[in-house]
């Protein structure tokens, strides 16, 4: 049986890792509108069932998506929980394509109890990615290019209580999240050596530091004494942004006579929108769960640079399901989790293309497995689990020209769960 020393695994990790977090995480050119791309905020399981988590209880892992669920833990359970990925993704507009790999760290969370009906997380994920690269050369007498670039995006360090109300059937949550970072749009407008016209770069610039909240419930109605149903729902008020932004403007060279251009605006507004989510999943104890979740994003009375005409409301359904074909057996393949799932989203970003806007949709299709592995003096084998999981995406455009994307995601999780609490006996 695989035997993982828990603290030199976690140090390797945060020390290597830590490097990666700054890395752009995505090339899509649909990240100059908006926050970017919004990053999917479920752990672990939930990830390889189509992004599950609003309905999912379990004391095995941590799971932001509902702080209700953080009661589900083990009385006697520390549990510390860090994700990475790679991704490989293709662009086309029919004429002209484009490949990219990427990669970063996704999250690094801790969960445990502080008193038998209260528990406690914190930690550090991504909210937003923008990092996009396209233009094209002007073919005239000076064959001038224009490119568009932008790089940055949001994080958020968050810290949640759960308390259990009711007979460890009903269970409320709250995450307090502080977030922070700085987005950049710029347009590099270049001439040949030579030329007589000056090159330029605008750059727009977007910095955030705010607190944000996360509300959870959960509910557990059991159906016997190894089956049960939860229902989660999951409400994140609309927030206006404590934000400046910036504009810089630089012609020319600064050493032949070039000159530079800069505001700072304070008074611009910047919102996250009333978010609402509803979850149910069914789960029969070590051999079956299967989920459900909805989301609804009101992002069209959203501002962004003072205006709320940009944004379109955003849906976002998913389905998945865990099975484990004998928990109790020796066999580590018997005894491993296996997940699939699907997921259906719209976007909140919208194109500008002749005076029209145009949104796309997103569909998902993951499958993966948790392996469990022993590590430190733990005697449950089955308690820390190695994650791995498989996603394909496609981004499919309202308008034909636009430009179409693929991803292929791979995404690896190590959960560490460790009886710390508990006090053994000699």
């Amino acid at each position: 049986m695989l035997k993982i020393s828990r603290v030199v695994v976690i140090s390797i990790l945060i020390v290597t890792q830590l490097q990666v977090w700054a890395q752009n995480n995505t090339n899509s050119p649909y990240t100059r509108f908006g926050y970017g791309e919004i990053a999917d905020r479920s752990f672990a399981a939930g990830r390889a069932m189509g992004g599950l988590g609003i309905g999912l209880r379990s004391g095995k892992q941590v799971n932001p998506m509902n702080p209700a669920s953080y009661t589900g833990i083990d009385s006697m359970t520390f549990i510390f929980d860090m994700g990475v990925h790679v991704q490989r993704s293709w662009f086309t507009d029919g004429e002209n394509s484009q490949g990219n790999y990427n990669g970063n760290l996704e999250y690094i969370a801790m969960l445990f109890p502080v008193h038998k009906r209260i528990a406690f997380s914190a930690g550090i994920l991504p909210y937003s990615f923008v990092g996009y690269k396209f233009g094209e050369t002007v073919d005239n007498d000076a064959e001038s290019s224009n490119i568009f670039s932008g790089s940055g995006g949001l994080n958020e360090v968050y810290a949640g209580l759960s308390i259990d109300i009711w007979k460890k059937r009903l269970s409320l949550g709250a995450n307090v999240g502080y977030l922070f970072g700085k987005i950049e749009h710029q347009q590099t407008t270049s001439f040949p050596k030579g030329s007589t016209a000056w090159s330029s770069v605008n750059m727009q610039r977007v910095k955030v530091n705010d607190v944000k909240f996360d509300f959870g419930l959960q509910y557990t109605h059991p159906l016997s004494a190894t089956q049960q149903v939860v229902v989660g729902a999951v409400y994140s008020p609309a927030k206006q942004l404590n934000s400046t932004s910036y504009n810089i403007l630089q012609v020319g060279s600064l050493s032949e006579g070039g000159y530079v251009e800069a505001d700072t605006i304070v008074n611009q507004r910047f919102d996250l929108p009333n978010t609402f989510g509803f979850g149910v999943s069914y789960t029969k104890n070590n051999k079956l769960t299967i989920g459900a979740d909805v989301k609804y994003e009101e992002w069209s009375t959203a501002y962004f640079f003072d205006k709320n005409d940009s944004f379109d409301n955003r849906l976002r359904v998913a389905v998945g399901a865990e099975i484990i074909p004998d928990f109790y057996n020796r066999n580590i393949l018997q005894r491993s989790r296996y997940r699939a799932g699907v997921h259906y989203s719209n976007s909140y970003r919208q194109a500008m293309i002749e005076s029209k806007r145009y949104g796309f949709s997103e569909y998902g299709v993951s499958v993966g497995m948790g392996i469990p592995i022993r590590t430190g003096y733990s005697n449950d084998e089955n308690r820390s689990l190695i994650n791995v999981s498989f996603e394909y995406v496609r981004v499919q455009p309202e308008l034909r020209t636009m430009v179409k994307e693929q991803y292929l995601r791979l995404t690896l999780n190590l959960t560490f769960n460790e009886m710390w609490f508990l006090k053994r006996k000699i």
